[in-house]
Formats: C-alpha cells, structure tokens, sequence
C-alpha cells in the first residue's frame, strides 16, 4: 500500500486551483434541454481540461449535431485492470431564477459550500476525479492501472445517444473491468454512500383531448373536460400510497435479491433526514423503517412531473379545456423495461375506456441495472473509503435515480458502482445546487486510493 501522505497534502495544499477548475465548468450553461452552442463548448472545455492533464483526450460525434462524447483515457497500456469512470458535463436547467441565492452559472463560496448549477450534478464529481488523478501521478508517480473517461452531455435528457455509442465502441468497452459511475454522495453521519446500481426510466406523457374547443365553464355539468379525463386515467395507475396497480405489472417484476435485503437491513436508514429536508411528517403510505427503504429503493414507482392544460395565469378564467397533457416517469426495477411498461399501460387504460388517452414516449427510456454486492469492485471502493475517511462505507444496493449504467456497462458485463460527493442538501436539480468544499476534497482523497485498491483487485 503506498503511503498517500504526500498525495493527501498535495490536494489540500492545491485546493484553490481545484476549486477554480470547477468554477470554469460551472460558468458555461450546458442545459441540454435548451441546447445551443453552450453544449459544444462543454465539451470542448472538458475535453481541453483531460488533455492538460496528460490524457488522451478527443470528441466523439455519435449523431450530427448533437452534443458530443468526450473520450479520455490515461494509464499504462498493459495495466491489468481498466477502470471505466463515466461522468456528464450537461446540467438541468436553473429555474426558477429567482429562488437562487446566486447567479447559477457562477460558482460561489459560502459558509464552507459550493454554490452553482452543476456542483453536485455532475461537475464536482468529473472535477474531482480528473483532479485525483493529478495529484497521483505528481505524488505517487504513474497510474497502476489504465483509466477510460466516457463523459456525455445528454444524461440529463435520458442519454439518447447511448445506445449507439456503446455500440459502437463495444471492441474498447469489453477490454474494460468496472465501472465508476457519475453519482453518489456523503450521508448525515459523514459516511460515503457505495451503491451498486440504479433503477430504470420510462418518461411517458399522456394526452387528452375531449372537446373541438374550449368552453365557458358554465357548461361543466354536462361537458367533458380534459384534465379531469387525464386525472380519471391516472388515478387508476397507481394507489394513494404509491403501489403501482398497472395491470400485468406485478407478474414480470424479479423477485428482490437477498443480498439486498441483507444490506437493506444493516443500513443507517435516515427516515428522519428526510422528513425533515422536505418538510413533512410522513412518508407516503405512512411507510417507516426498512420499508420505506425498500420501497425508495427496490420497487417501481411513478411521477406526475407536470400538467399543461386550462388557464393558469393571474386572477380566474371560467373556462373548460379541451385538451391537457400530463408528463411522468416510472422508475424500473429488474426485469422492467421502457417498452414493457408502455405497452402494459396501454392495455390498462384500454381496458377501462380510456382508448382516447393518447401514450407519447420520449426517448428518455432506460433500463434497469444491477452490480453483485460482492463484486471486487464493491470490496476496492469500500476499502477506499474506509482508508481515506476513517469510517466505513455506507453500502447501498441501489440509487433510486435512473441513468443509461445498462447502455454503458451492464449490456458488456460490466460491474459499476457509483460514489460521489453531494450530500443530503445539494439540492440537485433545484435552486441553490451545492456541495461542501470538505467533501469535494475529501472524494479526490477517496479517488486515489481507490485506484490503487480496484488496481490491485
């Protein structure tokens, strides 16, 4: 074990230029969602950032047009292991503005925090782990194993571009041993998180239109009105309490593994945390202890994220709209696919009359994926966490959130585990996206000796 003194010092005594790394990436507005040149320029400062770094660092253009593949890699040739390090240089959009407490696109420091859209999701992790490996090769010398970046600017969109990538550099990715994953985070008792997958997405929007035209709400006895139809159809998609009753869906779900359940039962679930975060009393369902865990981590579950119909401007309008849609997600678990959900959803609404909701499917479908807790991976990033933080990691056998980990890695027999350096409050995809300055160095500390530990596995 190589002692990591001098790289520990280095890190702390370099802190300010890290920091400055982070804020050029956080000043360009790379929202996928709205697109323009801001995404080239991303991905260009990236790949630029690899290249000062001693990578080999190039774009790859998978569709004309869209926002580019930054490949990187670093490392001997012949190293016995390849560690595949997968990141996102695309961000959510800020808004609303005016719930920021700085401008979003410009990093700002307060009370010991990184405030700026990106921090937490995903440019503090991709600074990091580039950092990280500076700070090995000026200390520890060259790199015991061969490191391959894959950073794509549409996770944000449901990585659309994924599949053909993969597919196109399948002869690269088989070569590779693991894969660390884009996320992770710091628990309220200082732990790192080390999950070992995530869940699957199907984004499905739903349209109703009852009506040629609108009308004056006078008539709302006798005519029919599209968000009450939309409302009518989704409430027979799932209970109160969140348990999805899509017909058939039960019957295709994997049974869960026990493996989970064991770790399930030895984790510091904190019910408490998050009743707190978001202000509330209860969890849906009434659900506590490890069932609600269970249910947060190992069930589907689905979301309206939106409605558009009807007048929602200042004051009233008596009106009656013609049309509404509503924008979802479920999230999948093993044996859930986008195309499976879609079609049971069909054939449920169908059953019940609703044959003029219409289904629109966005590209933003992912499937599940799943690492074995007991993968060398796993047991590499726990020891590394363990030795630079003191403490143990906490182990978690699934994100709730979703990415394209079976696109990447999953469909080569790839395992992935994901640790990163948001904490409980980084409000990812929110207003006032931070992440603590400890953290962000402490997770460079963790990178180092996980390259040493997943190298020697």
């Amino acid at each position: 074990m190589p002692d990591f003194s001098a790289f520990d010092a280095y890190i702390d005594a370099h802190q300010e230029r890290f920091v400055q790394r982070l804020a050029d990436l956080v000043a360009i507005p790379s929202v996928s969602a709205q697109g323009g040149p801001a995404m080239h320029q991303a991905a260009e400062a990236v790949r630029d950032l690899a290249a000062s770094l001693g990578l080999d660092a190039r774009l790859v253009e998978v569709d004309p047009g869209q926002p580019p593949f930054v490949l990187a890699e670093i490392g001997p040739a012949d190293a016995s292991r390849t560690l595949i390090i997968y990141n996102h240089y695309d961000v959510q959009p800020p808004e609303p503005l005016e719930l920021w407490d700085s401008p979003p696109f410009q990093l700002v420091e307060r009370e010991g925090k990184l405030y700026g859209r990106g921090t937490a999701d995903n440019k503090g992790n991709l600074t990091v782990r580039l950092s990280a490996i500076q700070a090995y090769r000026e200390t520890l010398g060259e790199l015991p194993l061969r490191i391959l970046f894959v950073i794509e600017g549409e996770e944000e969109m449901g990585s659309p571009q994924m599949a053909r990538f993969s597919q196109q550099q399948a002869a690269l990715l088989k070569r590779c041993d693991g894969c660390w994953w884009e996320a992770g985070g710091v628990n309220d008792k200082g732990q790192s998180t080390l999950t070992m997958g995530l869940k699957g997405l199907a984004a499905l929007e739903f349209h109703a239109k009852v009506m040629a035209r609108d009308s004056h709400s006078a008539a709302g006895g006798v005519l029919p009105n599209a968000i009450w139809r939309l409302m009518e159809a989704l409430t027979t998609l799932r209970r109160p309490d969140g348990t999805l009753t899509i017909d058939g869906l039960a019957e295709h779900l994997a049974p869960i593994n026990p493996r989970d359940l064991e770790l399930i039962a030895t984790s510091d679930w904190d019910e408490q945390g998050m009743l707190e975060a978001f202000g509330i009393t209860e969890l849906l369902g009434g659900r506590r202890g490890k069932e609600a865990e269970i249910q947060f981590l190992l069930r589907p579950c689905m979301s309206i994220n939106g409605i558009i119909g009807g007048y929602t401007g200042p004051g009233g309008k008596t009106v009656i709209p013609c049309e509404a849609t509503a924008k979802t997600d479920i999230r999948l678990v093993p044996n859930l696919t986008p195309e499976l959900v879609r079609e049971l959803v069909r054939a449920h609404l169908d059953r019940r009359g609703f044959q003029d909701i219409q289904i629109r499917e966005s590209e933003m479908g992912l499937r599940p994926a799943k690492t074995d807790p007991d993968a060398p991976i796993v047991h590499a990033a726990s020891q590394a966490i363990q030795e630079a933080t003191g403490k143990p990691a906490a182990l978690a056998p699934n994100m709730a959130g979703s990415g394209p980990m079976y696109d990447l890695c999953d469909v080569h027999g790839i395992p992935t585990i994901a640790m990163g350096v948001a904490y409980r409050d980084s409000r990812g995809h929110a207003p006032n996206e931070n992440i603590r300055l400890s953290d962000f160095l402490t997770g460079m500390k963790i990178a180092g000796r996980f390259f040493h530990q997943f190298a020697q596995s």
